[in-house]
């Protein structure tokens, strides 16, 4: 089955680590990625740009509404994605538990991805 991580970051975390410490949470990620993709597990995923440039489509009255974004408020944005194919959810969620963003306040969330059928929901 395939499953989304979907990625979340708060805004500039990486900036606020020393370089030993970005150093280290790149090899993480490089390491993770290495098995997953020596495991067949790995499908696809990417990192996204900075939300500064983002745009919001939103339907307004019936018409579509584009407003800049995140807002300031944000305390986190969506910073990218990697798509697996396990065996189970739980292996999926083992995947995004080891994800070393979190220790920086940071989360995964896990969705199953829907085959062509639709008939997960």
């Amino acid at each position: 089955m395939k499953y989304m991580l979907l990625i979340y970051n708060r805004p500039g975390f990486v900036e606020e680590l020393t370089e030993a410490e970005r150093e280290a949470l790149f090899g993480e990620v490089d390491a993770i990625m290495r098995e997953l993709t020596e495991s067949g597990e790995m499908v696809g995923g990417n990192a996204l740009a900075d939300p500064s440039g983002t745009k919001t489509v939103r339907g307004v009255d019936g018409q579509p509404a584009v407003t800049d974004g995140p807002f300031l408020e944000t305390k986190e944005h969506f910073a990218g994605y990697l798509t697996v194919d396990c065996e189970s959810r739980e292996r999926a969620v083992e995947i995004a538990s080891r994800w070393p963003d979190i220790r920086f306040g940071g989360h995964l969330e896990v969705r199953a991805v829907m085959d062509e059928a639709g008939t997960e929901m």
